[in-house]
């Protein structure tokens, strides 16, 4: 499991002072790029800046995300891991503990994509390898 934290902005709040359904969307690339480029640079799986897409992107909401300024907690595990993509369960806390209640639950599917190309590639041994580093213990995310 992966833990990143990430700070909402002002300006993400929308008219019920919450943060709106986009700048989660945003929120939630802030975390997985926290492990994709940074972690992964770090690993030498550098798969955001080979080419990388978002394919598939699901969210759940169970309880409103405010500005408080407190960063929130994000925890995120590969769950799912194929020949040309890979999907990340992604689970906000409503602040910085793990403790604290969960906001959203989303899934992610990325897909490698080269960017010369401009097509769909497989993912490298080694980027796999940085991903199975990150498998959480089910299918789920649990």
């Amino acid at each position: 499991m992966y833990y990143a934290e990430v700070w909402p902005r002002w300006s993400d709040m929308d008219a019920y002072r919450h943060v709106n359904h986009a700048q989660t969307v945003t929120l939630l690339e802030e975390a997985r790029l926290q492990l994709l480029y940074g972690e992964g640079a770090r690993h030498g799986a550098e798969l955001v800046d080979s080419g990388l897409v978002v394919a598939k992107l699901d969210a759940v909401y169970h309880a409103p995300l405010f500005v408080n300024g407190k960063p929130f907690r994000v925890a995120l595990s590969v769950t799912k891991l194929r020949v040309a993509d890979f999907t990340l369960h992604q689970v906000v806390h409503c602040g910085p503990s793990e403790s604290d209640k969960v906001g959203v639950v989303a899934n992610v599917t990325l897909a490698p994509y080269d960017l010369k190309t401009e097509r769909p590639r497989r993912l490298t041994e080694h980027e796999r390898d940085f991903l199975a580093g990150w498998r959480s213990e089910s299918e789920n995310g649990a």
